[in-house]
């Protein structure tokens, strides 16, 4: 996300009125009531229907920058298959070079990265998405699927997680756009966990422990050199959707041992988790965009592959920050 100086400079703006669509992180001078204010997102979000997928699929990559652009590929039962969202339908494009399910991933819409996850068996190949073609590229050191990934393009990703436990699930490996590094290892194995970030901040939320179903609710956080515990998710679970940053994150649905399939979702705000709004209720399922657009697509409710997307939006409220 680009910062308030990047976007409106140093000073802060001198306006009559307020703007009638401020962007998040904007200040500004109102002279008529002589108070400086600004715009901040508030808790308040709800999910809308979007529309359907083509190939209804679960355990699938996903990529995105906001709930009008995804990108969603691979997934079960295994395929190929890429789709592109734009706000209103979904789009076929080309293909992966390898179907597969279980797969992580991270990117945009138009610079994405796909990895791991089984053919069936479990693969370490990579593939590179430049916005028409995916790309064969170097694999991940370590063979797994149910992995998850962080990264803001297709030259700068983490994957870290995955299955078989207990080895594969703590490994971390960094993308230089070249090849795979091994890292600093999480400190709780798991796999199926829901992710958020970039390369050099990442977060890795829940997921599924040692023993099989057993779900987690602990979070960490990547900065670049190491995995530190923070605080955990209300609803333990894995197999979710995810989306945002590493101090500003979405997780929902996804698969709880107490309730089964859950539309539970989550936001992190850097210091703890707040329960909002539900998605429709399902697993396996794959998400894109930011903590205020967001986007869940596909996945598994009960025995029941899913071709459903859910647009999330969240408000952004004008706040007076002092009085003059």
């Amino acid at each position: 996300m680009a910062t308030y100086k990047e976007i409106f400079g140093t000073n802060i703006e001198v306006l009559a009125s307020d703007p009638s669509n401020p962007v998040e992180g904007q200040v500004w001078y109102n002279s008529t009531s002589n108070v400086v204010k600004g715009a901040a997102a508030t808790t308040v979000g709800s999910w809308s229907s979007g529309g359907s997928m083509n190939t209804g699929r679960f355990a699938l990559g996903g990529a995105g920058a906001s709930s009008s652009s995804g990108l969603a590929f691979g997934g079960r039962p295994y395929t190929a298959a890429t789709e592109s969202y734009d706000g209103t339908s979904w789009t076929e494009v080309n293909d992966l070079n390898t179907a597969r399910g279980q797969l992580g991933g991270s990117g945009t819409q138009t610079s994405a990265l796909a990895f791991g996850g089984e053919t069936p068996p479990a693969t370490a190949a990579t593939e590179s998405y430049n916005g028409t073609s995916w790309t064969s590229v170097a694999d991940l050191n370590s063979v797994r699927s149910i992995a998850q990934g962080a990264g803001a393009d297709n030259t700068a990703a983490l994957a870290f997680g995955g299955s078989p436990l207990p080895v594969t699930g703590a490994l971390t490996e960094k993308w230089n756009g070249t090849s795979w590094t091994e890292v600093a290892d999480l400190n709780t194995a798991r796999y199926g966990m829901g992710c958020a970030g970039i390369s050099i901040a990442a977060l890795a939320a829940g997921g599924d422990v040692s023993t099989p179903g057993a779900g987690t609710a602990a979070t960490e956080q990547w900065n670049d050199t190491s995995w530190t515990a923070v605080a955990d998710l209300n609803t333990a679970r894995f197999d979710m959707g995810n989306a945002g940053l590493y101090t500003s994150a979405l997780v929902f649905g996804g698969f709880s041992p107490a309730i089964s399939d859950t539309g539970n979702t989550e936001e992190f705000n850097g210091t703890s988790w707040t329960e909002v709004a539900n998605i429709s209720a399902r697993r396996s399922l794959a998400g894109a965009g930011t903590q205020t657009s967001a986007l869940a697509f596909a996945g598994l409710t009960g025995p029941t592959t899913q071709t459903t997307t859910e647009e999330w939006t969240q408000a952004v409220a004008i706040q007076t920050i002092t009085a003059s």
